[in-house]
């Protein structure tokens, strides 16, 4: 999750978004069924958090594959088809990933369960709050004054075991291209700690507009507003698919430093992306 205020590269600006009352009807044949799977989620997410705390010391071991089921049936009831190929990452390791909309958080959990490393304000936003409170998501302050106090929080996450997820270039695009990645929180995966052992995985997200539609249909950026983006995507008369590909790790060790390992994890996710290398 991003700060997404404002026009995000070269001053683009996000087009309206026009809706017809169809939209709105197939927006709530497919948004009730959702908010209903997200709610019987949340309840057993917490009654299976609750045992693993008695009897697993709060370990997250099988709280993990309700997030996954959910976010698999997420794309049954849109109608979407959801494609993952690539390696499973084993060991110690992080994701790095492409960011295009709040679709990327039911697309990536669908096939690795994955803690997400998101803004501070996040936190408070209504719903989408405490779906991320209840998924793990780790949350940091963006502020200039305490960006050396990030990599630390990060590192203990790590060192605790913890599978994150970072979205590089700082915001969310129109889903046709891929931004510079930021370098910051890669100072982390370097820490004495952790290099030796560390993995960093990258995650290349692809979405597939509906026939006829134009390619940054999925993309929810800049100023965009959440509702109509939602009734836009819920109420689609024929849907498009998401292809989510896993790339080799990049074993931390092998780099002397967060710019080169970030060059590196952006050049392997960057090799599958339409955009083949456009900024």
């Amino acid at each position: 999750m991003s700060d997404r205020s404002g026009p995000t590269w070269r001053g683009a600006e996000p087009p309206a978004v026009a809706l017809e009352w169809g939209d709105y009807v197939r927006a709530a044949l497919r948004g009730l069924p959702i908010v209903v799977l997200l709610l019987c989620g949340i309840v057993v997410k917490l009654a299976v958090l609750l045992v693993e705390r008695l009897l697993r010391g709060g370990r997250r071991v099988w709280s993990p594959a309700v997030t996954q089921a959910v976010c698999r049936l997420v794309f049954v009831i849109l109608g979407m088809r959801h494609v993952a190929r690539g390696p499973r990452m084993s060991g110690p390791g992080a994701y790095v990933a492409n960011h295009s909309s709040w679709l990327d958080i039911f697309a990536l959990n669908a096939r690795r369960n994955v803690l997400f490393v998101s803004k501070a304000e996040v936190a408070g936003w209504p719903g989408i709050g405490l779906l991320a409170k209840l998924t793990g998501t780790v949350f940091i302050n963006r502020d200039r004054l305490e960006a050396r106090a990030q990599p630390k929080v990060i590192e203990e996450r790590l060192l605790a075991g913890d599978r994150l997820l970072f979205f590089p270039e700082g915001t969310s695009t129109d889903g046709v291209r891929v931004l510079p990645f930021k370098t910051t929180l890669f100072e982390a995966f370097l820490s004495e700690d952790l290099r030796f052992e560390m993995q960093v995985q990258p995650v290349t997200v692809i979405y597939h507009a509906p026939l006829g539609a134009a390619p940054a249909f999925y993309g929810w950026w800049g100023d965009m507003a959440l509702g109509p983006h939602l009734v836009k995507v819920l109420g689609a008369r024929r849907q498009g698919h998401v292809e989510v590909v896993y790339h080799a790790p990049l074993r931390v060790a092998e780099f002397a430093d967060r710019k080169a390992l970030a060059r590196a994890a952006e050049a392997r996710l960057r090799s599958a992306h339409p955009s083949a290398g456009d900024v």
